[in-house]
């Protein structure tokens, strides 16, 4: 069976990923074939696998949004290009997407939701938002590592450019896992003072030696307790008491919970973590302190570029936190993920099989 004319992909059923082999798609007008360098394994994904979260095309479907590759067949401008692939690939054209909001573009298609996924050999996808990955980058890490690129980074990279964080702030991260360290380090990169918050020794030691400047175990600590040692540190590390720039990215009750319970006077509190449970919380806190409750959806492709200058020029760096996994591996890695078994973003990798 020839590489050149066919496909494999790992299709999701309610018990397992299964392998499955066709021929090449055809990309039609306005599409490209993309041959996956990597794709990463998100939250999302295992939201969509194990948790009961609906996907929009229902299972059985290939999952997987956080893609990079090369551009195999299409438009002859992209053919031979390295691409990031963004996970939310909007229309251009309606209003959300001329007012700036085109992540959250009402006729959006994402990979391994609305269509099927990365965690494949190859996929077609619409080309008008697909981001060149510059020679200056490829320079630095391998292109199946720069998949991290399509959600893991730009994701948080987009709520802390909306949290209108400025130099000096003070930037309070809740999960410092494989979303949430580039979060804190993606604050850092842009002045703020930063102190990590997570129940895991293993984790805040990473941010630390990235340059975290505080952090903060919080396990088995009531959340007055919390909001108390984060003044301290926010004293002892120079950063403002008031505007805390707060930012929730464990994706779990009791993290929301406590980010909520964190605000002062004028702080904003960005939602970047995914759970189905619900928090109950006193609204009129956020009237008495004027402070702001700001959700955010995948990252806008117009920004996709800026944190490529963010890698390319040394700024922000990726290659610490990332793991590659041949794809065939698929089920041992989603159920190592289940199970917390990973400090670093997985990335699943057809080439390693």
């Amino acid at each position: 069976m020839s590489e050149m004319m066919h496909q494999w992909r790992m299709v999701a059923t309610d018990q397992a990923f299964v392998r499955h082999e066709q021929p090449l798609p055809v990309p039609g007008p306005g599409e490209a074939l993309v041959r996956v360098a990597g794709c990463g394994v998100c939250h999302t994904d295992l939201s969509f696998w194990h948790h009961g979260v609906q996907t929009k095309h229902p299972l059985p479907l290939t999952l997987g949004h956080e893609i990079s590759g090369t551009v195999v067949a299409g438009d002859a401008r992209w053919v031979g290009r390295p691409v990031i692939v963004p996970a939310v690939l909007p229309c251009g054209e309606c209003a959300l997407c001329l007012q700036g909001r085109s992540n959250i573009c009402r006729r959006q298609v994402m990979p391994g939701n609305d269509m099927h996924g990365g965690f494949a050999t190859h996929i077609v996808v619409p080309d008008r938002f697909l981001c060149a990955v510059p020679d200056a980058v490829l320079a630095r890490y391998p292109l199946e590592q720069l998949a991290v690129i399509a959600d893991a980074i730009s994701t948080p990279y987009q709520v802390v450019k909306r949290s209108e964080l400025v130099p000096g702030d003070l930037a309070i991260v809740i999960g410092v896992g494989g979303v949430g360290i580039y979060g804190a380090l993606i604050a850092r990169i842009l002045g703020a003072k930063v102190i990590a918050l997570d129940i895991s020794d293993a984790k805040l030691a990473i941010a630390r030696a990235q340059g975290v400047e505080a952090t903060l175990n919080t396990s088995g600590m009531d959340q007055k307790a919390v909001k108390e040692r984060v003044k301290v540190l926010a004293g002892e590390i120079g950063a403002p008491k008031l505007g805390w720039k707060i930012f929730e990215i464990s994706g779990t009750r009791a993290g929301q919970d406590l980010a909520f319970n964190l605000i002062t006077y004028t702080s904003t509190l960005s939602i970047v973590g995914f759970t189905m449970d619900r928090v109950e919380v006193r609204l009129s806190n956020l009237m008495a302190f004027d402070a702001k409750l700001i959700g955010t959806w995948g990252c806008r492709a117009e920004l996709y570029p800026e944190v490529l200058d963010l890698i390319a020029d040394g700024r922000l760096r990726i290659g610490d936190f990332v793991e590659t996994f041949p794809l065939s591996r698929i089920n041992e890695v989603f159920q190592g993920a289940i199970q917390h078994k990973y400090s670093k973003r997985s990335v699943l990798v057809p080439g390693l099989d």
